[in-house]
């Protein structure tokens, strides 16, 4: 099978791509993983380190075609308040749980999650679904990846497990 093997960040490739891959935040977070692009080319995604790949970023295959990398629709919570002191608190909540998450000026974009969800509105947050790429926060620390953006790990605790550690 054809492998990619190298990550090209976008704007450092030029030309049109052989094909164009739709991954959602995890399909964009792995090392190796067999693919179809939109128009049916196959390939092995197989690089050294797992990355994070963003959309316009090109997969170079072996024989040197290029794949085009778009980000995937994902079904998201997304959480707005009435003050942005408010929206602050939530977001020390959830990354208290180590949870990833987009931040805007004024809403904060995290995976769907209905105990997440009832925690935010507890708080005081409004909640609605959305489709949209998921594009979270690289972390403060380990920013490994192709970019230095940092892989972030999908582990989350529940509102109510008594998790209250500090970092």
């Amino acid at each position: 099978m054809l492998r990619a093997t190298e990550v090209l960040a976008s704007g450092a490739w030029r030309g049109k791509p052989a094909d164009v891959v739709e991954l959602d935040w995890d399909g964009r977070t792995r090392r190796r993983i067999s693919l179809s692009a939109k128009g049916g080319l196959a390939f092995l995604l197989d690089l050294e380190r797992a990355p994070v790949l963003r959309a316009g970023d090109g997969l170079r295959l072996e024989d040197g075609r290029i794949i085009a990398v778009e980000a995937a629709p994902e079904r998201l919570l997304e959480i707005a308040c009435r003050d942005p002191r408010l929206l602050t608190r939530i977001a020390w909540h959830l990354g208290n749980r180590h949870l990833p998450a987009e931040i805007a000026a004024s809403v904060i974009h995290i995976r769907d999650d209905h105990v997440i969800a009832e925690m935010v509105r507890g708080l005081g947050g409004a909640v609605r679904v959305v489709s949209r790429p998921f594009n979270p926060e690289g972390g403060a620390y380990g920013q490994g990846g192709v970019h230095g953006h940092g892989h972030q790990h999908g582990h989350h605790h529940h509102a109510d497990d008594g998790d209250h550690h500090h970092h």
